[in-house]
């Protein structure tokens, strides 16, 4: 009987060890896929609630001009717009440029994009200018945030 009791003891001993060596293998797998889709998670919430609209482009042969209204539900710092880029020029003939230093919000009280706010973006770079097609043409605009929220337009050049 004695024997027995042991026996049933070190397989139980057994069961317990090999369930915390089963737990420390696996236990990190499991954190670190978990952190995974979270992250996928608040970067999906974060698109979801960002949008913006093109509300009034013009291009001349000195600058190109755009407006955005914010019709998210969320706002967005002024560094995270900074690190967003624009595209411009004739629709077979463009180039990028940072949002960096090229945009205003009127009437903005603080450091944020708000909705229901509207940013302005000037480009009267050079070599934007020059890829600009003749008056009457098509002009190619787009405007991609650092999250990949992405908004385009192509106009007719004054």
């Amino acid at each position: 009987m004695s024997s027995e009791t042991i026996v049933t003891a070190l397989f139980l001993i057994s069961a317990v060890i090999a369930a915390g060596v089963l737990i420390n293998a696996i236990f990190p797998t499991i954190t670190r896929t978990a952190d995974t889709f979270g992250s996928a998670s608040a970067e999906a919430d974060t698109r979801m609630r960002t949008d913006f609209r093109i509300v009034n482009t013009f291009a001349d042969s000195t600058q190109v001009k755009i407006w955005l209204k914010n019709v998210g539900s969320t706002r967005l710092h002024t560094n995270e717009v900074d690190t967003g880029d624009v595209y411009a020029g004739s629709p077979s003939n463009f180039d990028r440029k940072s949002l960096s230093t090229r945009y205003q919000i009127p009437d903005n009280v603080n450091s944020y994009w708000d909705p229901g706010e509207t940013l302005t973006i000037t480009i009267n770079d050079a070599d934007i200018i020059s890829r600009l097609p003749s008056s009457g043409e098509n002009v190619y605009v787009a405007v991609v945030l650092p999250n990949g929220v992405r908004r385009d337009m192509i106009f007719t050049r004054s």
